[in-house]
C-alpha cells in the first residue's frame, strides 16, 4: 500500500509552520549565509512554472548550508507594486489592493505546499507603506546628494552649494555631467532655476532626457532592467 503523500506533506508542513522551524535569529554564533530569491509579482491567479524552477535551486542551497552549520536567512516577499499588479487589476476590473492581497495569499499557499524553507517572519510586500517609504527615503537621499571625489563619498547637496558660493565651479570635484564653468560671483548671481540646472548635473538621482520604451498596450513607459 502506497503512503498518502498529500496527507504526510500536509501534516509536516503544519508542524514546520507551528514550530517556526525556518525562523532565523540575529543572535547566533554560527556563520551567516543569506539566500535571496527574486520576489514574484502577484499579478496572476497563481504561480507559473518559472517561479519554483528557480526557487527549488535556492532552496537546495539553503538546506545544504543549514546542514553545514550556517545560520541561513532565506526570506520571501512579493514585488507587488507597479505595472504587473495594475495591469492585472485592469484586466479583472477590480481594485489592485484587493487582487494583490488575494494573489499573495494564493502564492503563499502554493509556496508552502511545495515545502520551501522560507522564514516568513521576514516577509516583504513592496505595496505596503511600511516598505515603500524606505525606497522613497533612499531616492530623496540620492536626489539631495552629490559625490565628492576629494573625500571619496556622497555628501549632502548643501556642501556643494557652499563650495560654489566661495570658490565657484572649480571648488567642487565631483561626478557630474558637463556644464559651463562659473565663479563664486556668477553662482550667486544665477537665478534659482539656473542654480537648480547646475545642481542637477551633480545629483546622484537626476532628471535627464533619454530614449524610452513606450508600451502602447499599457500607455506608459517601460523601464530597462
Amino acid at each position: 500500500m502506497e503512503p498518502n503523500f498529500r496527507e504526510i506533506a500536509s501534516k509536516w508542513q503544519k508542524e514546520w509552520a507551528k514550530s517556526e522551524v525556518y525562523k532565523v535569529s540575529h543572535q547566533s554564533s554560527k556563520p551567516k549565509f543569506y539566500v535571496l530569491d527574486m520576489f514574484p509579482y502577484p499579478s496572476g491567479a497563481g504561480l507559473h512554472v518559472g517561479h519554483p524552477l528557480g526557487y527549488i535551486a535556492s532552496d537546495i542551497v539553503s538546506r545544504y548550508k543549514r546542514l553545514k552549520g550556517f545560520n541561513v536567512l532565506h526570506p520571501m516577499g512579493f514585488d507587488a507594486f507597479g505595472l504587473p499588479a495594475e495591469q492585472y487589476a485592469i484586466q479583472t476590473g477590480r481594485h489592485p489592493a484587493d487582487t494583490t492581497r488575494e494573489n499573495i495569499a494564493r502564492y503563499k499557499e502554493q509556496l508552502n505546499n511545495i515545502g520551501f524553507c522560507y522564514d516568513w517572519s521576514r516577509e516583504v510586500n513592496t505595496s505596503e507603506a511600511s516598505y515603500y517609504k524606505w525606497t522613497q527615503w533612499i531616492f530623496l537621499k540620492l536626489f539631495n546628494s552629490w559625490y565628492n571625489l576629494e573625500n571619496n563619498k556622497a555628501e549632502e547637496l548643501e556642501t556643494l552649494t557652499a563650495r560654489f558660493s566661495t570658490g565657484g565651479s572649480d571648488a567642487a570635484k565631483g561626478y557630474c555631467t558637463e556644464h559651463p564653468a562659473f565663479t563664486a560671483e556668477e553662482w550667486k548671481s544665477k537665478s534659482e532655476q539656473e542654480q537648480a540646472e547646475v545642481l542637477m548635473c551633480y545629483r546622484l538621482a537626476y532628471q535627464d532626457y533619454a530614449t524610452v520604451n513606450w508600451c502602447e498596450a499599457l500607455v506608459t513607459v517601460l523601464s530597462n532592467d
